[in-house]
C-alpha cells in the first residue's frame, strides 16, 4: 500500500472517536479544487515523502489502547486493489475503521461493507449529475455515483454524504439538486472550499463563500435530511 501522509491524532475525522488518518497515494478524479495535489498528481506524488506499511502498522501498535479509530483517505482509496486486506489488518488490531471515498467504484464499497472490513463511510457527492464531470475533471460513469450512493442507502453501514460548495463551480441551485438526489439520508454536510494548493492553482485565488451564504444554504435543505450541517 503506497502511504502519502499520517495525521496522529484527529478528533474529528471520525465522528466521537479519537483517532488517526492514513492518506494513500493515487486518484482516478482531477477536481481542480483539491487540496492534496502531493496525494493526486503524478509528478508531485514523485516528490511526497512515502510511509511503509510497517511503519504505519508499528504506529497503530504503539498507539492502541488511546486511539479508538482509523480514517482511510487520500487521493482515492478504493482504487487500491488490496484494501481490503490493507482494512483487515487494522480491524485485527482492534480498531474501528472509516473510509473516505468518492463513491466511484460501488464494487469496492459493497466488498467492505459486506465483509465488515469498515465501520463508517463518509462519501463525497461532487455535483449534481449533470455537472459532475466538470467537478470531477475527468470522465465519469455516474452510473457507478449512483450505485455506491444507493449501496449506503441500504443504511447496512453508518454513512454521511458531504458535499465541498466551491464558487464558481456550485451555486445555491446546485446544492438543492444535490439535496433532492439524496434525500432522506441521515447525514449531509456542506464543507466550505479552501484556497490552498489546489491542483489548478488558479483556484487558490478564489474566495470561499461567507459562512453566512453556506448557512443559508444548509437552511434551505436541513428538512430533507435528519441531520445537515455546515463544516
Amino acid at each position: 500500500m503506497l502511504i502519502g501522509g499520517l495525521q496522529k491524532l484527529t478528533l474529528i475525522d471520525y465522528p466521537g472517536k479519537i483517532a488517526c488518518t492514513v492518506f494513500l497515494i493515487g486518484c482516478n478524479f482531477r477536481c481542480p479544487f483539491c487540496y492534496s495535489a502531493e496525494l493526486v498528481l503524478p509528478e508531485k506524488i514523485k516528490k511526497q515523502p512515502k510511509i511503509s506499511e510497517k511503519e504505519f502498522f508499528e504506529f497503530l501498535k504503539e498507539r492502541k489502547g488511546f486511539l479508538e479509530a482509523v480514517t482511510i483517505c487520500g487521493g482515492e482509496p478504493c482504487i487500491n486493489k488490496d484494501l481490503p486486506q490493507f482494512c483487515k489488518k487494522i480491524k485485527k488490531q482492534g480498531f474501528l475503521l472509516k473510509l473516505d471515498t468518492n463513491g466511484s467504484n460501488p464494487k469496492m464499497l459493497k466488498r467492505l461493507i459486506d465483509d465488515k472490513l469498515i465501520d463508517y463511510v463518509a462519501m463525497d457527492i461532487k455535483a449534481p449529475k449533470e455537472k459532475y464531470e466538470k467537478l470531477v475533471g475527468k470522465k465519469i460513469n455516474i452510473k457507478d455515483i449512483e450505485k455506491s450512493a444507493g449501496i449506503l442507502k441500504e443504511n447496512k453501514i453508518d454513512y454521511e454524504f458531504r458535499t465541498t460548495v466551491v464558487p464558481g463551480l456550485l451555486e445555491k441551485k446546485d446544492i438543492l439538486k444535490i439535496a433532492r438526489w439524496i434525500s432522506s439520508t441521515p447525514k449531509y454536510f456542506l464543507q466550505n472550499f479552501r484556497p490552498e494548493k489546489t491542483i489548478n492553482p488558479k483556484f487558490e485565488k478564489i474566495k470561499p463563500y461567507p459562512q453566512e451564504k453556506l448557512i443559508e444554504i444548509r437552511n434551505a435543505i436541513a428538512p430533507l435530511f435528519e441531520l445537515c450541517q455546515v463544516r
